[in-house]
């Protein structure tokens, strides 16, 4: 059922509950007329009679009852009231006829038994005669009925235009309603450049001026959403450029300078071991094979954080590279804490995560000058948290200009905001630096070769 049906039916109904109340009020009325209309003609055709039998009284009482019947006889009823003569034994002598006002009709017993009452008859002795008076409401209970049902055929004919006239009315009023459905299935569909015009009805046009707000805002939304996915997407195409570069740089390394360097230890391992009778010589030769042995375990280190780490669990990721860091870094106690669960991460959460803690413990070795550092990777609420903490010099009340050595703090920023998480560097306040990390775990990013 629409709704311009149920309000015109609900209007209706009221209007009919309206009629019901003026209907009851009007049988009430009506029947409290019609008793004082019997009763009073019933006294007055009590005082009639009572009239007419003293005034029969005067003439011979052989010749009574004949002459009250003569008087009685031809005027039938007297005011609606019906009238019988009975003698002493309760015999019916006379019994006026039925009455000649709308015969042959009569209103229903049960609306006959709302409007009139039960009225004792009336008795007048004449004589030897008795004349009852029965009050008789028939006619008027019949003009009542009457009244009512043409009054229930007006009610019914001005509920019927009530309904059609409020739903014409509703519908007319409510017409824009289709435009605004209509509105909101092209929104749905992706035209956020559909608007409404502003509507005459005050409750419509509010309607339309909070859709178009809505649908500004939703275009303004796209617009940002537009933009933010496009500098994402350069974002993605840096770190990819960014990344080929490192792998490039890391075969640079590895095919020119660590072969060379390889070269130039064994040569110098060479002339070490022929120059022993020229100690001079041989002491060279040995801090030539001290020094490119230690820029050869620099050159390991440097390639192991260009190269994209091979997909493992984060967990025995974080625990290779730290026991690594410990025997390249002894001086410094190195602690890892790890909350990781059984649930597994993705590859590119995963490898962003070990890309900061790389960097955190890079910048911990070149800065921070400490003596104990802290590795904290836990999940929580569905994010992955990274704190790379150390007791050392701290950021001196600034940020500093090598915290991430330069670029590293940066790419670090951009990995982390590409699978939309967030990353900072804090001061405690027993001293130090914390590099914080927090990671959304479901982020709908790209896949890792895009974004690494």
């Amino acid at each position: 059922m629409s709704l311009h049906t149920r309000i015109s039916l609900v209007l209706t109904a009221l209007a009919a509950g309206l009629l019901l109340v003026l209907a009851a009020l009007w049988v009430h009325g009506t029947r409290a007329a019609i008793n004082e209309e019997i009763e009073a003609a019933a006294r007055v055709s009590e005082q009639w009679l009572v009239a007419l039998g003293i005034e029969l009284r005067k003439g011979a009482d052989e010749t009574l009852a004949t002459r009250t019947l003569a008087a009685i006889q031809p005027l039938g009823r007297i005011r609606a009231n019906g009238v019988e003569i009975l003698d002493r034994q309760g015999g019916l002598i006379y019994r006026s006829p039925a009455p000649t006002y709308k015969a042959g009709r009569g209103a229903p017993e049960w609306f006959s038994g709302l409007l009139s009452a039960d009225f004792a008859p009336r008795w007048v002795a004449i004589g030897e005669l008795d004349v009852v008076i029965r009050p008789d409401a028939s006619r008027a209970v019949l003009d009542a009925w009457d009244d009512v049902t043409g009054m229930v055929g007006w009610a019914l004919g001005v509920l019927a235009i009530l309904f059609l006239g409020v739903r014409v009315a509703l519908a007319k009023a409510l017409r824009p309603l289709d435009l605004v459905m209509a509105a909101l299935d092209r929104t749905g569909q992706g035209r956020f450049d559909t608007r409404l015009p502003v509507f005459e009805v005050p409750e419509l046009g509010s309607l339309s001026r909070a859709f178009n707000g809505m649908a500004d805002r939703l275009a303004h939304a796209v617009d940002e959403n537009v933009c933010l996915e496009a500098e994402r997407e350069v974002a993605r195409r840096m770190q990819g450029s960014l990344e080929a570069d490192r792998r490039a740089v890391a075969r640079e390394l590895h095919d020119e300078l660590a072969q060379g360097i390889t070269a130039v230890r064994a040569l110098a391992g060479a002339i070490a071991q022929r120059t022993e009778a020229q100690p001079d010589v041989q002491g060279y030769a040995g801090n030539i094979v001290s020094v490119t042995g230690q820029m050869q375990d620099g050159i390991r280190t440097i390639l192991h954080r260009l190269r994209k780490p091979a997909a493992e669990p984060l967990l025995a990721s974080l625990e290779r590279n730290l026991a690594a860091w410990r025997q390249q870094h002894p001086e410094i106690e190195l602690e890892g804490v790890y909350e990781l669960g059984d649930a597994p991460l993705s590859d590119e959460l995963a490898g962003c995560a070990l890309r900061i803690v790389q960097e955190g413990l890079t910048n911990v070795v070149r800065h921070a000058q400490a003596r104990h550092a802290e590795v904290r990777v836990w999940r929580r609420s569905g994010d992955l948290e990274i704190v790379v903490a150390d007791d050392g010099v701290g950021l001196g009340g600034e940020p500093s200009a090598q915290a991430g050595s330069g670029l590293g703090l940066t790419g670090m920023v951009e990995r982390v905001e590409l699978l939309g998480g967030v990353l900072r560097l804090e001061t405690p306040a027993a001293g130090g630096c914390r590099l914080v990390a927090r990671i959304p775990e479901d982020f709908p990013g790209p896949a890792v070769e895009e974004k690494l």
